[in-house]
């Protein structure tokens, strides 16, 4: 795929977060001539000046994939956005591009966070270049003077996944709703793990980065951030994961994600979508948080795992009016488990659960 370079100049934002608001000092310090172009060569050449300076460009660049070709810095910065996310390396905004009449989801990645823009970009590259149904694309990259960096998205008004199991409506515990949705998130990580020469690593999978829209597609976002991230706060993002349940229990330091260990992160949420319950709670009389997987598997052993699923699967209907099919829940379940192995070896492939999950879904 071939991508469009630009160097455009930087104008003030009206954000009114005081990260966003730095771009003001930069505007006023780093004026350049509009319009300019630059190539991967020229972006090479500002690496080579600036060897003793690593948290920038020495030239504001915008990288433009599919379906950001109408960007510009303009539309970007003086988005009138709110806070709608924050974690320890960044801020997510929904943001209303005027000039093109677009909402769209702007990350602001933390400078402070991220690797030297030589590691950025390549990384930059390959994510724009990912398309899928079941992927959150990167439609645009800012890049400033000062280490700021900006991802473009367009954005689904839906919310995450997340929101929809705690807190949506009876559609979330729709069984062929269920089957939709992990069917789609199977299949936008099969792409990830299986299209490319070398696998892609989600490294972040959770219900919170899955989101829908109006027909409960699944779209997953946030794939390969931890490409992005230096040491330190990737592993800032692995103790989140932790402190949430998604970390498979091998998984020590952020740099050794694989496959597997995405593989964990789907079987957690195939049991959230199964149970429509938190990760991690607590019983009457005890002292301590139980961890879902593990009470579910006691629940196999004792005989009594329907007491896990959530009391609207069993009652819904799905397409064409079908009744739902226990001995289908009950496979469903095993697969989340299977996926949840403490042993990574023992876990199923990605290709093995889509394949698994569509001959339940029939």
């Amino acid at each position: 795929m071939e991508h469009k370079h630009m160097l455009i100049l930087i104008v003030i934002p009206s954000s009114v977060t005081a990260i966003i608001l730095l771009f003001v000092v930069i505007y006023f310090c780093t004026r350049r001539k509009k319009g300019e172009s630059v190539s991967s060569k020229d972006v090479e050449a500002n690496f080579e000046v600036n060897k003793e300076r690593d948290y920038g460009v020495e030239k504001d660049l915008l990288i433009k994939f599919q379906d950001g070709e109408d960007l510009s810095v303009y539309d970007i910065l003086d988005a009138p956005g709110e806070v709608i996310g924050k974690s320890s390396y960044g801020t997510l905004y929904r943001a209303t591009l005027l000039s093109i009449d677009r909402l769209m989801l702007l990350r602001f990645l933390r400078p402070a966070c991220t690797v030297t823009m030589k590691e950025v970009v390549p990384v930059m590259e390959l994510l724009g270049s990912l398309r899928h149904p079941n992927l959150v694309p990167l439609c645009a990259f800012y890049a400033g003077q000062r280490g700021e960096k900006l991802m473009v998205h367009p954005l689904y008004r839906h919310g995450t996944l997340a929101h929809l199991i705690r807190d949506g409506n009876g559609e979330a515990h729709k069984w062929h709703i269920i089957c939709r949705i992990s069917i789609g998130i199977a299949q936008g990580l099969d792409y990830l793990h299986t299209n490319m020469e070398i696998p892609i690593i989600h490294g972040n999978l959770k219900s919170n980065n899955v989101l829908l829209d109006r027909h409960f597609r699944p779209y997953v976002s946030d794939f390969g951030l931890h490409l992005l991230l230096n040491p330190t706060a990737g592993q800032e993002m692995l103790e989140a994961s932790a402190a949430q349940g998604y970390k498979a229990p091998e998984l020590i330091k952020m740099k050794e994600v694989s496959e597997e260990t995405d593989i964990y992160s789907v079987g957690i949420i195939l049991l959230e979508l199964l149970t429509g319950k938190e990760l991690f709670y607590r019983k009457p009389n005890l002292d301590k948080d139980i961890y879902l997987p593990n009470a579910i598997q006691s629940a196999i052993l004792d005989h009594r795992v329907e007491d896990f699923y959530h009391p609207q699967i069993m009652l819904s209907q799905g397409d064409g009016q079908r009744t739902v099919d226990g001995d289908h829940v009950y496979e469903f379940l095993q697969l989340a488990i299977a996926c949840c192995s403490p042993s990574p070896a023992l876990r199923p492939t990605i290709k093995q659960v889509l394949s698994k999950l569509e001959e339940i879904g029939r």
